[in-house]
C-alpha cells in the first residue's frame, strides 16, 4: 500500500474557529479524520502532520524522501514567502508534492495570489473547502 503525507501549515490548527466566512465551521480534528477516511478508501497510509513552525515543516519534508510515496500540502501563510520550504520541497524531488489551499487564494488578498512553492509541486488546487484535500488526494493517485 503506498504511503501518502498530508502536511498542514500555521494556524491550520484553528479551522472551524478562525474565519469562518473563508474556512467554514467545521474544525481541523473533523476535517483530519474525514482526510483519512478519504485516503484510507482510496488504497493509501495516510499520516498528518500540522505545524506552526516552519522548521518542523522543513524537517518533516527532508524525512518524507524516505518515509512516503506523495504528499499533500497546505502550507497555509508560508506558502507566499517561504523560500526554506520551496527548497525542501525541491529538496525531495523524487516524491510529488500537490499543493492545496481551503480557500481561493487569487480571490483573496494580493500577496495571497503568488506561490512560492507551486514550481516545485506537481500542481495547486484551490478553493474547494476541505474538498481540496480529497482533490489533491485523487492527484496523487495518478502521480504515484
Amino acid at each position: 500500500m503506498k504511503k501518502i503525507l498530508v502536511l498542514l501549515g500555521p494556524n491550520l490548527n484553528m479551522v472551524g474557529t478562525r474565519e469562518k466566512s473563508i474556512y467554514g465551521e467545521e474544525n481541523a480534528e473533523t476535517i483530519n479524520k474525514d482526510i483519512l477516511n478519504y485516503a484510507e478508501n482510496a488504497n493509501f497510509k495516510c499520516d498528518i502532520f500540522q505545524s506552526n513552525h516552519e522548521g518542523e515543516l522543513i524537517d518533516i519534508i527532508h524525512r518524507s524522501l524516505n518515509e512516503y510515496d506523495g504528499a499533500v500540502i497546505n502550507a497555509g501563510a508560508l506558502t507566499h514567502y517561504s523560500y526554506a520550504l520551496r527548497d525542501a520541497i525541491a529538496s525531495v524531488s523524487a516524491i510529488p508534492f500537490v499543493e492545496v489551499h481551503m480557500s481561493n487564494i487569487h480571490k483573496r488578498e494580493e500577496f495571497r495570489h503568488h506561490s512560492v512553492i507551486s514550481p516545485v509541486c506537481a500542481g495547486q488546487i484551490c478553493g474547494f473547502g476541505k474538498d481540496s484535500y480529497r482533490l489533491g488526494i485523487e492527484a496523487l493517485k495518478g502521480l504515484i
